[in-house]
């Protein structure tokens, strides 16, 4: 979060597996998927749990790059989706791919050109984003940086009107 102007929106763990356990109640309505594929690092989480709640039992992980700490960059794929997921799909096989966010959209962009007929859900979506995904729980505006569980520790927060208590 390099520009001071930045919002921050700080997501704790509970909020984290409530809005995780909302997507999946969402996606109930769309019937059984054969497979889920989480987006490592920040979908596994969220994927771990859609996939609990929908009894889904094959979960495959695409490992993609686009965040340096907290700038962009350029994408790298580091691990493909297996070929037994691709075939799958090939097949008509239905595929829920799973991402804690949806942010500019390159990395979406970018699973979704290996898996096209699959369905994206995000647990959060920006808006320069939020086209690529099917499926997400809560929008929250571009200027926003949000603050997962495992990027946080517990420490003092100054408050957000400025002064001291």
């Amino acid at each position: 979060m390099n520009n001071p102007n930045q919002k921050s929106f700080p997501v704790s763990w509970d909020q984290f597996h409530r809005d995780s356990r909302a997507l999946a109640w969402r996606l109930t309505g769309m019937g059984s998927f054969d497979a889920v594929v989480a987006i490592a690092r920040g979908g596994l989480v969220p994927a771990a749990i859609v996939a609990r709640e929908l009894n889904i039992r094959t979960v495959e992980t695409v490992a993609v790059k686009s965040y340096d700490h907290q700038s962009q960059s350029g994408i790298q794929v580091l691990k493909p989706i297996s070929q037994p997921i691709l075939d799958l799909a090939k097949k008509g096989g239905k595929i829920l791919i799973v991402d804690d966010l949806v942010d500019t959209g390159s990395t979406a962009r970018a699973v979704r050109e290996m898996l096209p007929g699959a369905h994206f859900a995000t647990v959060y979506a920006k808006p320069m984003g939020r086209e690529l995904v099917d499926t997400f729980i809560t929008e929250v505006s571009q200027d926003t940086w949000i603050f997962f569980p495992w990027d946080l520790d517990v420490a003092y927060a100054a408050p957000i009107g400025g002064g001291t208590d």
